[in-house]
Formats: structure tokens, C-alpha cells, sequence
């Protein structure tokens, strides 16, 4: 039985009315309500880092596709457009555009960078009005996966363990930059963690409505991003072993019969839990598209062989396969790629793992090692260790094969899942180790809170912090296009009338926030004279041109930690 079990018996155990009440006994008269402060306080702040960077954020370089996309499959009930991602996330993002009333101008011709670019800034639009209400859901979502990630902690070794496992979640700089943008990330990690949690659920009595909801769970995660593919098999085959376990010990009559049933119901809820999930994907294309139009693009990329032969008898619906299709094109191309001050074609086998070890808290990192580690060797947490650990191995392992080394957002299902891990701390014995775990869990929240509201390029404190990030790593671990609305701001204010060039690595529009400046590398050299604003992913890869001009210019400003800006006399 689980430790929440175990708390709600001793809750209801008879006490003495004749002794005074101790302090510990008030203490633990009130916890409940201690319990639900803490839980309160910590969403709360969580929600104030992500609607404060929602609000003062520009569109990064991924959401004006989705936020486009969702607004033609809410209206229009077409497919057309990013067919690379299943259709939920954009849903999602689209339930929050149905407060926005956005208009959109025609764009029959358009492809879906050019989509998004015509809903923010060529349709009449606020483009801050219409980014905040897309991004709302995700913030709503990501608060709710907050839960999950308590209530699986307090599941495995009670109160305080969600407590250490919510801490860990809401205070981490990575689930707070991807939750605060309408983007697809932290959706997908958060059904991939709620199916694992309703699998670990099944255990314990009534496997059935357990292993259902948690069919419906990965289908959601399915329906929102295909790398969550991987997780598919790790999950039935947890699905199986919880079922296994749960008729082990219910089952009654003759041992071979009862071998027999088992066998035969073990493979019932791993076949039923995956046409759960399939029936999901196939709910999210309907409701774009009852009558399922789509023809199949002609740049979608041709696959042979053994990914071919899968992807013609994956049981999804066609525009699932084509998006497939595109992705394993992404994956065929040569990427270019910065770790730690190096350039490079390609991608590192290491990077995600480097990648992580600079953007997590310390403290995170050390509570994850000795969570995890626990869970694996205290004999009572060993069970629920698979549940916790190999969903986010699988996924890891088949996200370091990848070709595009750009961002720790395609590892993010590693803090959402260790969070859960490291509540293990709380089972051990010695007390200095109990107060050594308080004290990284309050190193946490001193680092990332000194991050606000720069937590998209944050950095620990063993690699500089956030004003750092840019020297060991580019793209949407620093610098997303986020900052262009307090680049206006910085330029107003502090250097007004002054010429300005911009190398700016986006999707927003610099015009449409009243940043009227040239590309420099599209000028004679001698006549690139002020001010010199550029992206910190172009300083970190600049070469040829822009080199020259980087050399030749002094920084003298820095906005958001993603954009320098350079005087060149």
C-alpha cells in the first residue's frame, strides 16, 4: 500500500483527550492545511515567473507557427500547415487564441513561418495581446503537471516528498521558460509523466480505470509531439507489470489457471492501452478535420527501409505519417552546433547531457543523483524506480541520436521526471542528511529566483550564471528571439537617435516595436558606424562579414542576456 495510504490511516487514528496536546501533535493536527500553504505558495511563485515572462517576452522563433496554425485549425478546420507536430498542442494553444478574437488576412499562399508573420504583424493584430492569451494555456497546463509531480511523489514517500518533488519542479529555470511559451515541450513532458503516474497507480487495486486514463495520457502526449514516440513500449511494458502485480494479488483459484489469465490479461492491457492512445491521435486530427483532408505536400521527404516499412503500417492517420516523414527529413540534414565555445557541423552524442549539467541548479543536479540513486537501492522504493527512471531514460538516450543540437527543451522530460526522483531524499536515515537535502533544496530556489525574469538563458552558478549561458551554448538555451521588445526598450531609453544595425535571430518583426535598423552584413563595411545590436547565437557562430564588424566594435550594453549591443566608431 502507498505511503499516502499509510498517512491517511494514521490520520484517522484515535488520540488521547486527557494529556495536553504536544507540540508536535498541533503540528501534526495542522499539517494538512501546512501541506497546502506550501503547495499554494510554490505554484504561486511559479505562476509569477511564467506570466511575467509571457508578458514581457517577444514571440520566440517556434510559436508564431503554432500560434498560426492553431488559429487555421480552430477556424478553417484544415491541416495545411505544420503537419511535423500532431494536432493537441496547437489545440491547446488555440483554446487560449478563443479569448484573443484574432484576425487573420488571406494567406492561401503563405507557409506557415510567413502564416504566423501575417497573424502578429500584417492582420491588425496586438502582437503582445495575441502571444499572452496563446501562451496561457500552457502556463494553466504546466501549474496542473505541477500537481502530477506531487501527487506521484507523495505517493511513493509521502508529504514531504512532494513537497521536495513540487519545489524542484516550479523552481526549475527550464520547466518555467518552456511553460511560460506556447510551445509544445512541456505539454508533451507532462503527459508523458501523468501516464507513468497513472501506470505506478494501476499497482495498487482497480488496475483497469487506472491503465485507461493512462492510455489516454500517452495518446495525448502522442498527439503532441512525436518524439514521445520512444516512450510507447517503456510504458506497456510498465503497463503490463502493473497489471501482472495487481492480479498477483487478487487472484484465487488453481496456479496454472491463474498463470494462464494472467498471461492472457497482461497482453489485454498492453494491446488496450495502446488503442487508448491511438484513439486519441485520432480524436486530435477529427476535431481539426472531421472529414480528414489532407494531401500528402511535395517536400515531404521520401523513407525507405526499415522506417519506411514501419511508417506504412503505423496505425495513424496519414498526415501523422507524413509529419513523421518530415521530422526523419530534419533528422537526415546536417546541423550546425555551439557546446562551450565551440563551432561545429553536425551534432555531439554529449550535448544534451552537457547542456543540462549547465542549465540546471547545482542543487537540482545533486538532489536528481542522490533521488535516483535511492529509489534504486532502499529496497522499498526499488519497485516504483522503472516507473520514475525509465520513461526519461528511453527518451534521452533516443534524443541524444538526434541531428539537432539546439536546446535543452528536447531533454525537458529529465526534470520533469527526476523531480519525482529526487523525493527519495526524504527515506533516509541519517539527519544530516535530511538537513543537507533542505539545504540544496533552498540553494535551488536562491538560484533560480535570482534568475527572474531571465530564466530562458539562465546558467548555474558553476558556469557563470545566466550572463554566461551565451559562451557555452546558443539557440533556445540563450537566446530565442525573446528580447526584441526590451531591445526597443533599451534603445529608447538609452540611445535615442542613435543609428542602429541589428542582427537579429527570430521570428518577430524589430519594425513592428519601433526598432527602425539595417542588416549590417548587407552594407559596405565602412558604412556601418553606431550601434550594433546582435543576437547571441550570431555572435557565438559569426563568421566571415559579421566577424569582421564584432571585431572592429566594443560591447557596451547587454538586453535580456540573449542580445549585445556593440559600438563601432
Amino acid at each position: 500500500m502507498s505511503t499516502f495510504m499509510a498517512d491517511r490511516r494514521e490520520s484517522r487514528l484515535p488520540t488521547s483527550t486527557t494529556e495536553p496536546p504536544r507540540p508536535f501533535a498541533r503540528l501534526r493536527r495542522h499539517r494538512r492545511w501546512l501541506l497546502a500553504l506550501a503547495v499554494a505558495a510554490l505554484l504561486a511563485q511559479m505562476a509569477v515567473a511564467m506570466v511575467t515572462a509571457a508578458a514581457r517576452q517577444t514571440p520566440t522563433i517556434d510559436e508564431p507557427v503554432y500560434v498560426g496554425t492553431a488559429v487555421v485549425y480552430t477556424r478553417e478546420h484544415s491541416l495545411r500547415y505544420n503537419p511535423e507536430h500532431p494536432p493537441l498542442g496547437k489545440l491547446i494553444i488555440g483554446a487560449g487564441l478563443a479569448f484573443a478574437h484574432p484576425h487573420l488576412g488571406a494567406h492561401a499562399a503563405d507557409d506557415q513561418s510567413a502564416l504566423g508573420r501575417r497573424l502578429l504583424y500584417e492582420s491588425g493584430n496586438d502582437p503582445w495581446r495575441v502571444m499572452f492569451w496563446a501562451r496561457l494555456p500552457v502556463i494553466v497546463l504546466t501549474l496542473l503537471f505541477g500537481l502530477v509531480v506531487l501527487a506521484f511523489a507523495r505517493e511513493l514517500v509521502g508529504s514531504v516528498g512532494g513537497l521536495v518533488a513540487l519545489a524542484l519542479y516550479t523552481l526549475s529555470p527550464d520547466v518555467i521558460t518552456n511553460g511560460s511559451l506556447a510551445t509544445l515541450d512541456v505539454p508533451a513532458a507532462g503527459f508523458v509523466l501523468t501516464s507513468a503516474w497513472l501506470v505506478w497507480r494501476a499497482r495498487h487495486g482497480r488496475p483497469l480505470p487506472h491503465l485507461a486514463l493512462a492510455g489516454v495520457a500517452l495518446g495525448a502526449a502522442l498527439a503532441t509531439k512525436m518524439s514521445t514516440l520512444p516512450a510507447v513500449p517503456a510504458l506497456l511494458l510498465l503497463a503490463a507489470l502493473s497489471s501482472s502485480h495487481a492480479r498477483r494479488t487478487s487472484a484465487s483459484g488453481p496456479h496454472a489457471r491463474r498463470r494462464l489469465v494472467a498471461l492472457g490479461m497482461t497482453v489485454a492491457v498492453a494491446v488496450g492501452m495502446a488503442l487508448l492512445a491511438l484513439a486519441v491521435v485520432w480524436a486530435s486530427y477529427l476535431v481539426v478535420d472531421p472529414r480528414l483532408r489532407w494531401a500528402t505536400p511535395a517536400d515531404v521527404p521520401a523513407v525507405h527501409g526499415l522506417r519506411g516499412l514501419a511508417l506504412h503500417w503505423l496505425p495513424v492517420p496519414r498526415p501523422y505519417r507524413d509529419g513523421m516523414r518530415v521530422q526523419f527529413g530534419f533528422e537526415n540534414a546536417t546541423w550546425s552546433g555551439f557546446l562551450f565555445g565551440r563551432v561545429y557541423r553536425g551534432s555531439l552524442w554529449y550535448y544534451l547531457p552537457a547542456a543540462l549539467l549547465v542549465k540546471t541548479p547545482l542543487g537540482a543536479l545533486a538532489l536528481w543523483l542522490t533521488g535516483a540513486a535511492t529509489m534504486l537501492g532502499v529496497p522499498r522504493l526499488r519497485a516504483a524506480a522503472p516507473y520514475v527512471l525509465l520513461p526519461p531514460a528511453v527518451l534521452l538516450a533516443v534524443a541524444m541520436t538526434g541531428s539537432r543540437d539546439l536546446g535543452v527543451r528536447y531533454a525537458l522530460f529529465v526534470p520533469v521526471f527526476l523531480a519525482v526522483a529526487a523525493a527519495g531524499v526524504v527515506v533516509l536515515r541519517p539527519r544530516p542528511a535530511r538537513l543537507a537535502a533542505a539545504g540544496l533544496v533552498l540553494f535551488v530556489a536562491v538560484s533560480s529566483l535570482r534568475a527572474f525574469p531571465y530564466y530562458l538563458p539562465y546558467s548555474n552558478e558553476a558556469f557563470g550564471g545566466p550572463s554566461m549561458t551565451r559562451l557555452r551554448l546558443h539557440d533556445s538555451n540563450v537566446d530565442w528571439g525573446q528580447d526584441l521588445g526590451r531591445l526597443a526598450d533599451r534603445l529608447s531609453e538609452r540611445y535615442p537617435g542613435e543609428r542602429v544595425w541589428l542582427v537579429y535571430k527570430g521570428s518577430g518583426v524589430p519594425s513592428a516595436y519601433g526598432i527602425e535598423a539595417a542588416d549590417p552584413r548587407k552594407a559596405p563595411p565602412g558604412e556601418v558606424h553606431g550601434l550594433l545590436a546582435v543576437s547571441d547565437s550570431s555572435v557565438a557562430k559569426a563568421d566571415g562579414r559579421l566577424a569582421a564588424l564584432l571585431d572592429g566594435s566594443t560591447p557596451v550594453d547587454d538586453v535580456g542576456h540573449s542580445i549585445t549591443i556593440f559600438r563601432r566608431p
